[in-house]
């Protein structure tokens, strides 16, 4: 993980400092997975500014998805590449990306979404896609779902599972799922401390 930051963490003896002025996602990313056990931290001065250059380095990719809440107070997660997360996908040509986020929702679900809230957050984060470093920027939405409906995974997309979990009883989520999925449920208040995955 790589923290972009304007201030020095409260635990920075946990992160290894990485320079700004030499900082390239596409030459990093592979050192940076080879050392998954470690925290990255990188001081600049505008962390927006600086993600921004970074996002011109390498193939930038929006997309867009959503925490849905039921009736019954039940959270919406999906089971993909073994780990769950949260329904997501990109943003296709011409498409506004609030619509983006309750298509791939109720496509990778087998749901209808009845409302649309306000945004939770923006998260970023990277892979390899044809030997190319992509930067993968998602923006989540607060929605709602009415009715008893079926889940539905939508297994072309490597979705095996579909469940609903109550905002007490996330244990099996926080362990085992993705730092930007942590981002997102810390932002919602379903957890206080986010933990450090490795």
């Amino acid at each position: 993980m790589v923290l972009l930051t304007e201030s020095a963490p409260k635990d920075i003896e946990s992160y290894e400092k990485i320079d700004a002025e030499v900082f390239d996602l596409k030459i990093l990313y592979t050192w940076i997975l080879n050392h998954k056990r470690k925290l990255f931290c990188v001081l600049c001065k505008d962390a927006k500014a600086f993600l921004k250059t970074v996002a011109k380095n390498v193939t930038l990719i929006e997309a867009a998805g959503g925490l849905v809440k039921n009736e019954n107070g039940g959270y919406l997660f999906i089971y993909r590449n073994d780990r769950w997360d949260l329904p997501k996908g990109k943003v296709e040509k011409e498409e506004k990306v609030k619509e983006a986020a309750v298509r791939e929702v109720e496509e990778e679900c087998g749901i209808l979404v009845s409302k649309l809230n306000d945004k939770i957050c923006k998260t970023y984060h990277s892979y390899i896609y044809k030997g190319n470093v992509v930067l993968k920027k998602t923006h989540w939405f607060d929605m709602r779902c009415k009715g008893q409906l079926k889940l539905k995974p939508q297994k072309e997309e490597g979705i095996t599972d579909v469940r609903w979990f109550k905002k007490g009883h996330i244990d099996p989520i926080i362990a085992n799922t993705f730092p930007s999925i942590m981002d997102v449920l810390e932002k919602k208040k379903f957890i206080k401390d986010k933990p450090v995955l490795l």
